[in-house]
């Protein structure tokens, strides 16, 4: 005899008694025995922040992830876990029991520890007979250790609507150590079947959102449901483990600190931040520590990568200031010197001081969202330079302050987002026109934006206004970054198409940095 639930699971007799049973107890758990109408891992699987010893492993159950509570009962499932040294599970060497709650859309996040540094593990999970696919992560190499060289890419941006996700099945066959994404997983919009280009001009629909604009958690995690069901991000996250970072559209555009573009009152806005900040931890590889709060999430963050990189990863948004001359692509306002302006907030900007005199490993890296470079962004015959208010172009003191406290140091690489266009550039002080002290470059989308084309028009006219700028390039992909001891190497791996299926890879540009030296040449 069986109970059809109509919440995604079959429920024998045994597993109703077990259940009952449980409930002697509080909360009830319902074990092994449950069988599932539908497949629950179809959401996939993923690893994050790794370190020397181990790294977070994650799923989340959902049989039916567009449904309320993704197809599950609202009771604790007990998942298993396991972590082996090979690809068949053949030497297994951890391993445990975690519980998918509902109050966190039963999600799993294990942090697993006690493993050896600089070599890959696969991991996978089961519930009763069903087991997810495996994934593979690599732990890092003991900060400090000899490391001769490092692959890992640079990726983000994902708009499900602008295209296919085609750029990251080509981003796992690349075999990177890790990956780092600067954010915009998800975008917050309802859907938009006409969709138009930066030229103004209609472009070719590929799928829609499901749902309206996000506001609720209910909201937010259908949209992660419904990005996460792409078999193409699915394979990527099972290539490699992720450091996360959120930027503005896992919330709502352009947002900072309790400022939102709807001018809603902060204390309404914030309610709406902490449903979107406990579905962005739902969905995603992170630890303990960045668990969502009052206070909002800890997501700035530091990994030591042997001798050879020293990543620290930034968050531009929480403790932002508002920006200048009411945000936008706006001509020069006095907004944008203000002394009182903060990007990263004074907490951050002093733990960031105090890693980079460290001096740590042979290369320092800023993982972070949005542009340093103050692009000058006139393309026509605008008389007053023009900047990007949401970049740190709209607030040159935080800037300059950071830019002080890599002067010198002459290993810095600044890797960014947002921009949905392939940038390199040299940071310079004094707002783009005195001293070169470290390298900048800006990844393009996984899809925001459409196919693009290898020039946008009006770049030679911007080239011209920013003679920082060494290079730019307007089609979708990931940054490939390949690091020894003298030497780091960015491709800009780029895809033909993404609103169609099938985008063949290419490498568009190739930049290369010297050690000691803060200039970049591309090929």
């Amino acid at each position: 005899m069986t109970n059809t639930t109509g919440s995604g699971l079959i429920l024998n007799r045994r597993t109703m008694i077990g259940a009952a049973a449980a409930l002697v107890g509080a909360p009830a758990i319902l074990r092994a025995q449950q069988l599932f109408a539908a497949y629950p891992f179809r959401l996939g699987i993923a690893a994050g922040d790794p370190a020397a010893d181990g790294f977070v492993i994650w799923t989340r159950l959902a049989p039916d992830p567009l449904a309320e509570h993704g197809g599950m009962p609202m009771q604790p499932v007990e998942v298993e876990w396991q972590v082996a040294t090979d690809p068949r599970f053949a030497t297994l060497v951890a391993g445990g029991k975690a519980l998918a709650r509902p109050e966190l859309a039963h999600s799993v996040h294990v942090e697993v520890a006690g493993l050896l540094p600089d070599r890959p593990y696969w991991y996978r999970f089961t519930v009763g007979s069903e087991r997810s696919t495996a994934g593979c992560a690599r732990t890092l190499p003991v900060a400090g250790a000899s490391l001769d060289r490092l692959r890992f890419a640079v990726a983000g941006c994902q708009n499900y609507e602008d295209g296919l996700y085609t750029a990251y099945r080509h981003l796992a066959a690349d075999d990177p150590a890790f990956v780092f994404h600067y954010g915009d997983y998800i975008y917050e919009g309802r859907s938009a079947p006409m969709p138009v280009g930066y030229d103004g001009k209609p472009r070719r629909f590929v799928r829609e959102h499901a749902g309206q604009k996000l506001f609720d958690l209910a909201d937010y995690r259908r949209r992660y449901a419904q990005y996460k069901s792409d078999p193409d991000l699915q394979a990527a996250h099972a290539a490699a483990a992720w450091f996360v970072t959120f930027d503005d559209h896992e919330v709502e555009n352009n947002w900072v600190g309790e400022i939102d573009q709807e001018k809603d009152p902060p204390e309404v806005f914030a309610l709406r931040r902490a449903a979107a900040f406990q579905a962005y931890y739902e969905h995603m590889p992170l630890r303990r520590s960045a668990f969502p709060g009052p206070a909002g999430m800890q997501i700035y963050r530091r990994a030591t990568i042997g001798n050879l990189l020293d990543l620290h990863l930034l968050d531009t948004r929480q403790f932002r200031t508002d920006q200048p001359c009411d945000d936008g692509f706006k001509p020069r306002c006095a907004g944008w010197a203000d002394p009182a302006a903060q990007v990263m907030g004074q907490t951050q900007e002093a733990w960031l001081s105090t890693a980079l005199k460290q001096k740590s490993a042979r290369w320092n890296a800023l993982a972070q969202q949005v542009m340093m470079m103050p692009l000058d962004r006139r393309t026509g015959d605008e008389l007053a330079p023009i900047r990007n208010m949401d970049s740190w172009g709209g607030y040159d003191a935080p800037r300059e302050r950071v830019l002080k406290m890599v002067q010198g140091l002459d290993n810095m690489v600044v890797l960014t987002g947002d921009e949905h266009q392939n940038y390199a550039g040299v940071l310079r002080t004094q707002g783009g026109q005195g001293d070169a002290v470290a390298v900048e470059f800006v990844g393009t989308s996984i899809t925001s934006g459409g196919d693009g084309a290898d020039r946008r028009v009006g770049e030679d006219r911007l080239r011209a206004r920013n003679p920082f700028l060494a290079w730019t390039n307007d089609r979708r992909g990931y940054l490939l970054c390949d690091v020894d001891a003298d030497q780091w190497k960015t491709e800009f791996r780029t895809v033909d198409t993404v609103t169609r299926p099938d985008g063949m890879i290419k490498t568009s540009g190739t930049a290369i940095v010297e050690h000691g030296r803060a200039a970049v040449t591309v090929t």
